[in-house]
């Protein structure tokens, strides 16, 4: 079962299968906005052009079992929801001292967290669930709020073992009535992940509790968004923002929007610019034009790349070069990009390293299994010099050309052995 949501909206999916009893995984991608064109730009002002284009599009999995949920979350590896919810029971710095369970699957790096932490006696079985059934409420908020995606519900094993299973009608029409209520706090709060900071701390301080200015006056401090404290505070999100809602619309609190993050990262990338080491990058592609435009983007900006025309040989070189990022192709001989990325993944080298698929025009499925391999991020082909730049600088951090090569490429060492596409 696949679509569009403009076809068949999140609600119909999941009564169809719980009816259906169904087992197996739905994966959902909303529509980011249109990037630009996938021409490059001659004249050297790729920069400003990469910065007009869209933010990678947001996707989640959602897990089930005889037509009830397992486990749903984002298909993101982060595991700062976990930790999010880890708080409340006191236990979030556990997570640094902890191994992935080996249950854990490529798409659900979360449940087998929480795995380590129930076999290691960090959180017990009640908490364990109550963790799951806040993850499931929340990304089904998500979901119920779409209006613009598309979706692919796949057949398959369960994602074992079950800690719980939630059934899906109440759930859902909890949800359902979240989303509704959510309305009335527009225009004044627009999303849960803005954060509250305290504007008029006087006003505030008149017009509420004690006990409830402490309370904001803790987690309002313009960094903290409105989902994040509602898991610190075990609450619903509804909950947080009718709490918080009066103090907006007089102006003692203020929501800012999530900025912090982004101007946090762009700080690591200037700061990569520092580094000794080029970042290195390895691009799998049994197509010459493809390879050949990679290698001259990336060169051109202060990146060490080799192209792989084979994707047998790639498999060698790759564990060999260690690169920082791989590009891998999805259509190619002997060796699919599927694949390939799900070998990588198999081994505790790779576990780690972002591996972006490059896909076709209308490739919805081809990133949806490129999803379920392990997959870390997707390019659609044909793409420009500012798309591709803008995911490498994601992942790797600025290149500069100023900074000294190696005396010897590894890669060049390593070409007598190999054959290396240029």
């Amino acid at each position: 079962m696949q679509g569009k949501l403009s076809e068949i909206d999140i609600r119909s999916i999941l009564q169809l299968i719980e009816l259906g009893q169904r087992t197996g995984e739905l994966f959902v991608e909303a529509h980011g906005s249109p990037t630009a064109g996938g021409i490059s730009d001659p004249s050297g002002s790729a920069t400003r052009n990469r910065k007009a284009l869209a933010q990678p599009s947001q996707s989640w999995f959602v897990f089930f079992l005889n037509g009830q949920i397992i486990y749903a979350g984002s298909s993101s590896s982060n595991l700062s929801r976990l930790r999010d919810h880890l708080r409340r029971y006191r236990v979030h710095k556990a997570l640094d001292q902890t191994y992935a369970s080996a249950i854990a699957t490529l798409n659900t790096p979360e449940y087998g967290y929480l795995w380590a932490l129930l076999e290691n006696q960090v959180l017990t079985p009640a908490q364990g669930r109550d963790v799951i059934q806040s993850m499931v409420y929340e990304t089904l908020f998500d979901l119920l709020s779409l209006h613009q995606g598309s979706f692919v519900f796949e057949l398959g094993s369960a994602l074992s073992p079950q800690l719980t299973t939630l059934e899906i009608a109440p759930m859902m029409a909890r949800s359902m009535k979240q989303v509704q209520e959510w309305k009335q706090f527009h225009p004044h709060i627009q999303s849960p992940d803005q954060c509250p900071a305290i504007a008029d701390a006087n006003h505030l301080r008149e017009t509420v509790s004690e006990a409830t200015f402490k309370i904001l006056e803790r987690w309002a401090d313009g960094k903290t968004s409105l989902r994040q404290m509602a898991r610190y505070l075990n609450r619903d999100i509804l909950t947080v923002a009718r709490a918080v809602y009066p103090h907006v619309r007089d102006g003692s609190v203020q929501l800012l929007n999530p900025l912090a993050e982004g101007e946090a990262l762009a700080q690591k990338r200037e700061m990569q610019i520092h580094q000794e080491r080029v970042p290195r990058i390895v691009c799998i592609d049994d197509g010459l034009t493809v390879r050949q435009a990679v290698e001259d983007i990336l060169n051109r900006h202060g990146y060490e790349v080799t192209a792989i025309s084979n994707p047998l040989r790639a498999l060698s070189l790759v564990f060999q070069l260690k690169p920082d990022l791989i590009l891998c192709d999805i259509t190619m001989p002997e060796l699919d990009g599927y694949e390939l990325c799900a070998m990588l993944r198999r081994s505790t080298a790779f576990r780690g390293t972002p591996i972006v698929m490059l896909t076709g025009k209308d490739g919805f499925i081809d990133r949806v299994k490129a999803r379920m391999v392990g997959a870390t991020d997707y390019l659609t082909k044909p793409f420009g010099e500012g798309e591709l730049l803008m995911l490498v600088e994601k992942y790797v951090g600025i290149g500069d050309l100023n900074r000294p090569k190696p005396e010897k490429l590894l890669a060049e060492a390593l070409e007598d052995e190999l054959e290396v596409g240029r």
